[in-house]
């Protein structure tokens, strides 16, 4: 597979270097939901994913673009993800042999702060915004149909590419089970959650494009179709339940009056759950009341182990070793390994509670920026693109509560951090129309940015 690989790598490079930008970052999104991640170009001892390579290639462009350059302002979420990834690779580093460590940490920047750095650097105005999400619309209709396939003709063709796996044997030596008599689509990721995640970290997004003229509603009515279509075909049950909480965000952007009103039900809910249950609540929300089914005990049963453990772990995780929870948490005849699907859970053992405490302020940054964007704008569309990125940041953290993200959905979800610190370009963008236009070029006319602004 190394001959086919190099063949992807330099024709989707070749993309990021000469395809206009927006379409450039959506060539470097394709090449990481479209081709496994796994198939890795070996260099020595070190592995390079398809992904990495056209993501170096499109950020050294940004770095040599003059006009990227000048426009990018640094914010508070750009702080936050710096001293995330020095606490990352410090805390890697110090408890793990040093050179596979700095080795690994290499690749782990260029899937989260590389990723993250070049959306910041491309978004600098709504008009790239919406041709990019048009582009990589198609992708993933392209990938939702193929979805479909998969759920229906339980033919996966991408499954038996795991054996090329470079750092040991797949997790897994069978595809996953059936549900409902049909299989559940994983495509190129590996793990049916993850796979429909993709779609819906991208459908408030889609869904924002109604804001702009025709026919964009319309496009904007289809990707967010294709979009539902295809993390349905995951057959996931933490999918779907993601899947109907951003959908309820979503319309809850219309009667936005009622979201203090619906926060306070829901915190009122979770003590009286607790209360009647007689059950710690992580109990109730992920193993009790999920309808779907799936592990939701086993969920539940890492947080107790890791509250349980919390002195072994607190001060920098396990130094890569297994926390030793399987045996009692995993199903019998399972691999005695632990599986840590949950995010959080994930940073705390990796990299203890400086790792958990800095991962949870960006999610906190990044939702903070865009509610401080919705509140500061009238403008109708600046509020919905506020809105979906906020809605797009949400579905992650409930995802993530179920899965640990690895590979192609981490540089997915750095994405999306790199999209909400870009909110801030398109409300300076706004700002500066409304005052002095000649300062800042976009391609669009100020009149239209304007429209539909109460001003």
């Amino acid at each position: 597979m190394l001959g086919f690989t190099l063949i992807v790598s330099a024709v989707c490079s070749l993309l990021a270097l000469f395809l206009p930008l927006p379409y450039a970052l959506a060539s470097y999104i394709a090449s990481m939901v479209w081709y496994p991640e796994y198939l890795r170009i070996s260099i020595g001892t070190i592995d390079i994913s398809v992904g990495r390579v056209v993501g170096a290639i499109l950020f050294a462009r940004c770095l040599c673009n003059n006009q990227l350059r000048s426009r990018f302002v640094w914010n508070r979420l750009d702080t936050w993800i710096v001293v995330s990834m020095v606490i990352y690779v410090v805390i890697y580093c110090f408890t793990r042999p040093f050179e596979p460590a700095l080795e690994n940490r290499g690749g782990f920047l260029m899937d989260t702060w590389l990723a993250y750095m070049t959306v910041r650097l491309i978004m600098t105005d709504r008009a790239t915004l919406a041709s990019f999400l048009k582009a990589i619309g198609v992708v993933l209709t392209a990938l939702a149909a193929w979805g479909v396939m998969e759920a229906v003709t339980h033919w996966q063709p991408f499954w038996p590419l795991m054996r090329f796996l470079p750092w040991g044997p797949p997790l897994r030596e069978e595809a996953y089970p059936p549900r409902w008599g049909l299989s559940r689509a994983t495509g190129p990721f590996g793990h049916p959650l993850m796979f429909g995640l993709c779609f819906i970290m991208f459908l408030p997004l889609f869904w924002a494009l109604r804001r702009e003229r025709q026919p964009d509603r319309i496009v904007a009515y289809l990707l967010s179709a294709a979009a539902v279509v295809g993390a349905l075909s995951s057959m996931s049950s933490g999918t779907w339940v993601t899947l109907a909480l951003a959908l309820f965000c979503i319309v809850m952007e219309r009667y936005r009056r009622w979201v203090k009103q619906v926060l306070i039900f829901l915190v009122v809910a979770c003590v009286l759950a607790e209360i009647g249950s007689n059950n710690p609540l992580h109990h109730v929300i992920i193993s009790r009341a999920n309808p779907l089914g799936g592990a939701g005990w086993q969920r539940a049963a890492l947080i107790d182990y890791a509250i349980k453990d919390f002195d072994k772990w607190w001060l920098a995780g396990y130094g890569g070793r297994d926390p030793g929870w399987a045996p009692s948490i995993q199903r019998p005849g399972t691999k005695p390994r632990t599986d840590l699907n949950n995010i959080f859970l994930h940073a705390g053992v990796d990299y203890g509670i400086w790792g958990l405490i800095i991962f949870c302020t960006v999610y906190a940054s990044a939702i903070a920026g865009a509610v401080r964007v919705y509140k500061s704008t009238s403008n109708p569309a600046l509020r919905a693109w506020a809105w979906a990125v906020g809605v797009s940041i949400i579905a992650t953290i409930i995802a993530g509560m179920g899965v640990s993200f690895f590979g192609s959905p981490v540089a997915l979800l750095y994405c999306i951090f790199g999209l909400a610190g870009s909110l801030s370009n398109l409300q300076r963008e706004v700002l500066i129309c409304q005052g002095v236009p000649h300062l800042y070029t976009t391609g669009w006319p100020c009149s239209r940015i304007l429209e539909g602004a109460e001003v």
